[in-house]
């Protein structure tokens, strides 16, 4: 008894000592990273912007100093910001220090309309005069259309350059839902809103396959513009050279058929940058990263700071009901982030920068009733991003002008309700019964035990039907169309932004540089600054939330590998309430 007792109190003894210990170093290193994310970044002379974009690209990243901290055992997934990245771009133009950019994608974790943005803006650096020179060992698609806008594209002679055309998939579930014993019943408004076809169909409707080929070759269509305008081949060759497949062809084919411009290895693309900085050979060539550029302070006029400003509102993610605690868009948080934003006499503008599938059509509502209170008092530019479409569509509706890139997808205009009837799986497959008693006659509506009565599904239709009047309502005003020519491009089509401008949906071609240089000019502004919102979370809470969401997530990927995917959709799907005005899929484009 003596020696377990002894032992006992080693090991309690042992566990303070080490906790103590881990304390210790937690703040130390906590200490150390914030006094380096507070020091000014600075730039010498001579030096080269890089941009790898290794790291998933979202439209705005919190810059926290744990964003680089990974716990052993624990990969977290490392995010850049859209405006970050841009902001730099925009910054080295006038940098005297920067001479160039060095430009080395590889695989982009990106939307195509994101890429855009990007490509669009190392064109417009280029009217500098300062160099960018793009290499790679291997260029992924989304890749290649980026550094296409290179003065060089520089290929290692053992490289890898895919050009192979888009391929859109499709997965349906109804033969392996009637397997299990699950019957989805579906309510919906519009022929075309292909969100429920995975229940009910085994291939794409007739329909949808017709929205999808439309969308997909317009995105096709205008990647090969750019890389043909910038590389001098003409598209008929670039789709002759996407039909033989580039992956596998080696090098020099690639430099044959005009692609790239030259064969490299590393030390030669060093040396090439040495040359373009007149840096000497026994130096290295000074080099700065965007993730430490972007803390470079911007050069100043000089008068101050501005008082005007243009509040530039990030909506990103599917759109939930109000205090839904997910990471999405909780409709009633960035209602009031756009409601404090239209009181604020300091903010002459707004821009809603738009990257969403949408969701509930609740949430939709509440959103976009603010967005109309904030265009009738100061002028709301409408910035879509990679996707908004459905209920992404439904917020921008009510904005004064809506931009958006060539290869967004937009319009989705339709409303679904989706109920599962589990009564063969919980009655057959597993042997549970349950029983009911009523108060009235509808009592258990929307049970997931029984399908639904005649009563029922007209009343959810009338619903379904009634929602979707209000959609169409909302984009009838926004867009001055009447309700029927709405219904005519609505009943739920996905359109690609070509085709968005052409039937009325989105105004002109831009990006959120665009946006804001248009929303200065109706405001009328000769100075202002970004007021970018909602406002980010506490570094520290953002820190603990990736290190516990880390964690899990790591576990999980343990556990189910391949299937992680298809577990974080179902998630969503059980954090989801009411009708949806959703895209009828994620679109991922390579």
């Amino acid at each position: 008894m003596k020696s377990f007792l002894k032992y006992t109190l080693a090991t309690i003894v042992g566990v303070m000592i080490a906790g103590i210990i881990m304390t210790i170093l937690s703040i130390g290193i906590v200490s150390s990273l914030v006094s380096m994310g507070e020091k000014t970044t600075t730039v010498k002379d001579k030096t080269v912007l890089i941009i790898r974009l290794e790291n998933e690209i979202i439209e705005r990243a919190n810059n926290s100093p744990f964003s680089d901290l990974d716990l052993p055992g624990f990969a977290a997934t490392k995010q850049t910001g859209l405006d970050d990245i841009l902001s730099c771009i925009e910054k080295a133009k006038t940098d005297d220090n920067i001479e160039g950019i060095y430009l080395n994608p590889s695989t982009i974790t990106a939307g195509l309309a994101t890429v855009e943005e990007i490509r669009n803006a190392l064109i417009d650096f280029k009217e500098t005069g300062k160099f960018i020179y793009a290499y790679g060992e291997t260029f992924s698609q989304k890749a290649y259309y980026l550094a296409s806008a290179a003065d060089q594209v520089v290929l290692n002679p053992k490289g890898i350059l895919e050009l192979k055309g888009l391929s859109a998939h499709r997965m349906f579930y109804k033969n392996a839902l009637e397997k299990i014993g699950v019957e989805m019943q579906v309510i919906r408004h519009g022929k075309f809103k292909a969100a429920v076809e995975p229940y009910l169909l085994e291939k794409m409707s007739p329909e949808n396959r017709l929205q999808t080929e439309k969308y997909t070759n317009s995105l096709w269509n205008q990647m090969l513009m750019d890389i043909s305008e910038s590389r001098g081949i003409s598209i008929e060759k670039l789709n002759e050279l996407a039909d033989g497949v580039t992956t596998f062809r080696g090098a020099e084919y690639l430099l044959n058929e005009g692609l790239v411009d030259t064969l490299k290895y590393k030390d030669q693309v060093i040396d090439d940058l040495k040359q373009l900085t007149a840096t000497r050979q026994s130096k290295d060539v000074r080099s700065i990263e965007i993730k430490a550029y972007s803390k470079v302070p911007a050069q100043t006029d000089g008068k101050g700071l501005a008082r005007d400003k243009i509040a530039v509102i990030y909506a990103s993610g599917g759109i939930d009901m109000p205090g839904s605690g997910t990471d999405g868009i909780d409709s009633e948080k960035l209602s009031r982030t756009i409601r404090q934003a239209r009181r604020d006499s300091s903010i002459k503008a707004i821009v809603l920068r738009i990257n969403s599938p949408g969701g509930s059509a609740y949430g939709s509502e509440v959103i976009w009733r603010e967005v109309k209170l904030a265009a009738e008092s100061k002028p709301v530019i409408a910035s879509m991003g990679d996707v908004a479409a459905s209920g992404g569509y439904y917020i921008a509706a009510a904005a004064d002008t809506i931009l958006a890139d060539r290869t967004t997808i937009t319009g989705s205009i339709g409303i679904f309700g989706v109920i599962p009837n589990i009564n063969e799986l919980m009655t057959d497959k597993l042997g549970i019964t349950q029983d009911v008693v009523n108060t009235n006659a509808h009592s258990d509506i929307l049970s997931l035990t029984r399908p639904l009565t005649e009563f029922e599904k007209g009343l959810m239709q009338n619903y379904i039907e009634k929602g979707y009047g209000i959609f169409t309502s909302r984009v009838a005003e926004g867009r001055n169309m009447t309700q029927d020519a709405v219904d005519e491009i609505g009943q739920g089509r996905v359109w690609a932004a070509p085709d968005a401008i052409e039937i009325g949906l989105v105004d002109q071609y831009g990006g959120i540089k665009d946006a804001i240089e248009l929303a200065k000019q109706m405001a009328g502004l000769d100075r202002y600054r970004i007021k970018a919102l909602p406002e980010l979370k506490d570094p520290w809470e953002e820190w603990i939330k990736e290190i516990s969401g880390s964690a899990r997530m790591w576990v999980l990927k343990q556990e189910i590998g391949e299937a992680y995917p298809i577990y974080q959709r179902l998630q969503e799907i059980k954090h989801t309430r009411g009708v949806l005005a959703r895209m009828p899929y994620d679109i991922g484009v390579d």
